[in-house]
């Protein structure tokens, strides 16, 4: 497989570095909204992708990167918020063992993924790369790899003669 080159830090300019940076502030905006709800974020961020994917691949791949790792934490912010409104709503339900666990490795997650996006924000505003764990090679592969255009530039409607 062929990629394209990566972008030199250099050589991109400064908004297209605080476009990048701005794909892991997406995090924030729930907490901007003052909403506690898990699917605020992802959906802030399937926005910013949208609307960003046709900068740079520099500006997509960390466009990507953001959207794909915050799926995990949606689902398992998603999931803590049911299990809790389970509990307070039906009084059959107790805090248990494995409801304290669950809040306790969400909780891990998300101060993990606070981390990783910060120092992702801070990367890209920068110019550089950061590659997370798991989405990063995913994203790379996505954005960066020359796919065949051969079928695209067949002429398929001529102009009238």
């Amino acid at each position: 497989m062929e990629y394209h080159e990566l972008e030199q830090p250099d050589n991109l300019s400064k908004k297209e570095k605080e476009d990048a940076m701005g794909a892991y502030l997406m995090m924030f905006a729930a907490m901007g909204a003052g909403l506690p709800l898990p699917i605020i974020n992802l959906i802030a961020a399937v926005i910013y992708y949208f609307v960003q994917q046709k900068n740079s691949r520099f500006v997509k791949f960390h466009s990507m990167q953001s959207l794909f790792s915050q799926l995990p934490t949606t689902l398992i912010n998603a999931g803590a918020l049911y299990w809790t409104l389970q509990i307070f709503f039906f009084k059959d339900l107790e805090i248990s063992d494995p409801y304290i666990g669950y809040l306790i490795m969400a909780g891990i997650l998300n101060i993990l993924y606070f981390i990783f996006s910060i120092i992702g924000a801070v990367k890209a505003r920068k110019g550089h790369m950061y590659y997370f764990l798991f989405f990063g090679k995913l994203c790379y592969h996505q954005v960066y790899k020359i796919t065949n255009t051969s079928e695209n530039n067949t002429v398929r409607n001529q102009p009238p003669m």
